[in-house]
């Protein structure tokens, strides 16, 4: 008997997802690599890899494979999907192994050979690709396949892809280097420039999470924040308020927004029609922040949905494109 295994993978820049054929999500971790510099070998991956970072000897360096969307380091990502894949798997056995990974719309055809190259290395031996909006949009159960318009914007930790599909095709597209890590960049440098603190990546996305946002809200407060003086290299801390990080976010959001509105002026009459009637759909982790939603709104006049579990959307649609493939 010939076994085999159909996996979805949303291969992220902050995270990767690893879907089963039914969309159950078997495995989410951070994309990070920790490797003993010393030796070359790859100690850990994902969860236990980012506990490493900022806390590990001079020895030990967490990686993270897979910037802006593409694969930064080759042999990190395959040695991070070879652990992901056998992880996502009971058996211990495999004849063939079918995998679907998203890709930003924006990437070059070298960078998804470099994907594809990584996926085999990993183990795989069927390997096709979905640019993540695509993806998105059949993870959050749009009719990409009617001829009727959806707009998605899927935003994820090194990319906004923003797209209208139709008829199972992508019928416009803009993809941006913006994402939940471009945010987290400019919290700490923030930090930097206005109270002389350093503060790490980690530091900066859970202030982000607990009280940034696109536009104001109830129980907005005031958070104290740790870390290195840049004056005398001694911990100091500082205080941060709500308005301040809306502050610092909306270069990142006016970005967002202004590719929405871009992708909307080259739509197609009958198709703006079709999602004006539809609303806007709103996927990818960096959708949660506080605010983006109602902003978008009041932006570009249009209803925006929020899928439920927005950030899974991807790999939920790798799984749609597996059961279509069968």
């Amino acid at each position: 008997m010939i076994f085999s295994r159909d996996i979805g993978i949303d291969l992220g820049t902050s995270n990767t997802l690893v879907a089963d054929r039914k969309g159950n999500i078997i495995i989410r971790e951070p994309s990070v690599v920790a490797v003993d510099v010393k030796t070359k070998r790859v100690l850990a991956t994902g969860d236990e890899a980012k506990k490493m970072i900022g806390r590990t000897p001079g020895s030990i360096v967490p990686v993270m494979p897979i910037r802006s969307g593409v694969i930064a380091d080759f042999d990190m990502t395959a040695d991070m999907l070879h652990d992901f894949m056998y992880r996502s798997s009971k058996r211990s056995v495999f004849t063939k192994t079918r995998v679907v990974i998203s890709v930003p719309s924006g990437v070059t055809e070298v960078e998804r050979r470099a994907v594809e190259d990584a996926a085999r290395a990993a183990g795989a031996q069927d390997v096709e690709l979905i640019e993540a909006p695509m993806a998105a949009a059949l993870g959050a159960g749009l009719p990409v396949f009617e001829a009727t318009g959806s707009m998605i914007i899927d935003i994820g930790g090194g990319t906004c892809d923003v797209a209208v599909v139709s008829l199972g095709g992508i019928a416009s597209v803009n993809s941006i280097k913006v994402g939940g890590e471009t945010m987290d960049e400019a919290i700490v440098e923030y930090l930097k420039k206005e109270h002389n603190l350093l503060i790490g990546e980690r530091t900066a996305e859970d202030i982000k999470l607990k009280i940034g946002s696109a536009a104001p809200y109830d129980g907005e407060a005031v958070k104290q924040i740790k870390g290195r003086s840049l004056d005398d290299g001694l911990p100091a801390s500082a205080e941060v308020t709500s308005a301040d990080i809306r502050e610092v976010l909306s270069v990142p959001v006016n970005r967002i927004i202004e590719t929405v509105k871009e992708t909307l002026e080259v739509t197609l009459p009958e198709l703006s029609a079709d999602i004006m009637e539809r609303g806007v759909y709103l996927t990818g982790g960096a959708s949660r922040l506080k605010g983006l939603k109602d902003k978008l709104e009041a932006e570009i006049k249009i209803p925006v949905i929020v899928p439920e579990n927005p950030q899974d959307c991807v790999a939920k649609g790798t799984s749609v494109k597996l059961r279509r493939a069968k």
